[in-house]
């Protein structure tokens, strides 16, 4: 079987379960996580291995519950993106709660960017800022290797008329384009791209190559930097996504140090929602010259 028809298959059982009721898809997708959880091996060393990193005060055998946990929420994840793809507005409404100040890039004379650590609802944080306000929004995605399954994620991720999305492997320059045009910069700082742009700076005490482009970016357009944490609620009831005050001191005029506050930010929600950040990427894949490999 090709790769294409592979992905077309994926992609037409995600829209047949997104017409279940989302306790009912909840359900299957901690299943499609439990069976992630067995057959994925090399994601689930990955998993283990960020978490021994990063949560030292965890012994053993809480490590693999949390790894088990978060490979459900893994699996809800992906099950539940035809729900974010393809239901109607009105059903999306009902699901997504949002708290605070959803409008601050709407009524903002300044620039926004938003920033959103890869929490396993991050795309419906990019649903939510499409759904409750109309400013554009304007962000960056990992192009995949698949042609349909990029094509349907473009589509899906587009689908309100309030987006663009640019390809990592391209120039900033479309991008910053788009915000001074107006759109707001949905913007996804805490994974490890090399060393581009980039510097190593503590993540859970860990030395971890940090993008210094937000800062940089913020800085030289003058923009107002809102944090947007999103989660998945337990048992099917919906989805929060918290629009949180703008910083007022972020960003400065040391890039650095701005990534070294944002990775303090970020972990300080990782601790309030262990399970579901992606802690099946390698975050610590870049090593300072001389490091061995943490994997």
């Amino acid at each position: 079987m090709t790769g294409r028809v592979l992905a077309r298959l994926l992609l037409a059982a995600v829209w047949l379960a997104h017409w279940l009721p989302l306790p009912v898809q909840a359900a299957l997708g901690r299943g499609l996580g439990r069976l992630l959880h067995l057959l994925g091996r090399q994601r689930r060393a990955v998993a283990l291995r960020n978490v021994e990193l990063c949560l030292p005060e965890l012994g053993p055998a809480e490590r693999r519950a949390l790894v088990r946990a978060h490979f459900q929420w893994l699996g809800r994840s992906l099950l539940e993106r035809g729900l974010l793809w393809y239901a109607s507005p009105a059903r999306l409404r009902r699901l997504i709660q949002v708290e605070g100040d959803v409008l601050l890039a709407q009524g903002s004379a300044r620039p926004v960017m938003w920033l959103v650590p890869h929490f396993m609802a991050l795309d419906v944080a990019g649903v939510a800022t499409q759904l409750f306000q109309t400013k554009q929004v304007a962000s960056i995605y990992q192009a995949q290797s698949n042609a349909v399954l990029d094509r349907a994620m473009r589509r899906g991720r587009l689908r309100f008329g309030f987006g663009e999305v640019y390809s990592r492997k391209e120039s900033a320059l479309p991008l910053v384009r788009a915000v001074k045009r107006g759109a707001a910069f949905f913007n996804l700082p805490d994974m490890d791209f090399g060393m581009r742009d980039a510097a190593f700076v503590p993540f859970f005490h860990v030395e971890a190559a940090t993008l210094l482009a937000p800062s940089r970016m913020a800085r030289s357009l003058q923009m107002v930097v809102q944090p947007v944490v999103a989660e998945m609620l337990p048992g099917g009831a919906g989805y929060r996504v918290r629009f949180l005050p703008p910083w007022s001191d972020w960003p400065s005029d040391d890039a650095e140090d701005d990534a070294r506050r944002m990775n303090r930010w970020i972990e300080s929600e990782i601790r309030r929602n262990p399970a579901q950040y992606l802690w099946v990427h390698k975050r610590f894949k870049s090593r300072p010259a001389g490091a061995p490999s943490l994997y």
